[in-house]
């Protein structure tokens, strides 16, 4: 659900502020975020370990990589394909799961996945995701793009679980995470002659509200990556698209119910269930 509310915010915000420019504003407002808890939660011992590494790594791939993968995949072909093609992550959480940490697909988890990325699939189709249709005129190595963005997010939930067998605090690993991303996007926003931070503004003001949502959103996805299996958890992150469109439909108004938007829920609402019930 926080997922979905944030990428309601960008949406709100990209309309007025450039992709890279929003993007490293609301990365930022994530990482202010957890230093502001600094005083609280912070164990500064955490630092001196090894696995902080992980952290870093984490930091320099996602959000910062995938999100730059995403919107070139949008950008060459369009967000239709670019959704479908890119609601195939619970399949590299699935294998990051089972060859890397050893965990095990049941039948239930298997099905249940499917028929997240059917419904995802299906909603990326309608192209209401992030509106307009997508094109057929487009390079073939561009169909990587999606599919980099995909592998890039669940390899980051696979190295994010490793790295809390070592250091097991979720907080930890977002702060290291979310503070490394951010050096990276706020320091290429700034290179080019010219460049800066649009901080003023409506625009500017949603994606500093999403970084506030991201925050907590993954804050709690490390809590969840701490305690369960990644071949549980990545589809139900992959099911945010759903929580998107019933956002749009009921609350910020851009989209109207569709039989798909009811075929998707379909699909997912059991899916989700036998994820987490037999998972």
């Amino acid at each position: 659900m926080l997922f979905a509310l944030g990428d309601q915010f960008q949406a709100q915000g990209v309309a007025r502020v450039g992709a890279r420019a929003g993007a490293a504003i609301g990365i930022g407002a994530s990482a202010l975020c957890f230093w502001l808890v600094a005083p609280w939660f912070l164990e500064i011992d955490h630092f001196y370990h090894p696995a902080v590494l992980l952290f870093v790594l984490i930091g320099l791939i996602r959000p910062a990589l995938s999100a730059n993968l995403a919107i070139s995949a949008i950008h060459h072909l369009g967000p239709t394909l670019a959704g479908t093609l890119g609601s195939i992550a619970p399949v590299f959480g699935a294998a990051f799961g089972i060859l890397w940490l050893g965990e095990v697909l049941t039948w239930p988890v298997a099905f249940g996945t499917g028929g997240i990325m059917i419904a995802v699939a299906i909603l990326a189709r309608s192209g209401r995701l992030v509106g307009g249709q997508a094109t057929n005129h487009w390079p073939t190595w561009a169909l990587l793009l999606p599919v980099g963005a995909a592998a890039v997010r669940s390899l980051s939930h696979a190295v994010t679980k490793v790295g809390m067998i070592h250091i097991p605090d979720p907080y930890f690993a977002a702060l290291v995470g979310f503070s490394v991303s951010a050096i990276l996007t706020i320091g290429l926003q700034l290179a080019p002659k010219g460049g800066r931070l649009p901080l003023k503004g409506a625009g500017a003001a949603w994606f500093i509200a999403s970084g506030v949502i991201f925050a907590i959103a993954v804050l709690s996805l490390n809590q969840a990556l701490m305690t369960g299996d990644i071949v549980i958890i990545v589809p139900i992150i992959a099911a945010a698209p759903v929580f998107t469109m019933l956002l749009s439909v009921l609350v910020f108004r851009r989209e109207k119910i569709t039989a798909r938007t009811f075929l998707a829920l379909g699909l997912v609402v059991p899916s989700v269930v036998a994820v987490v019930i037999w998972g």
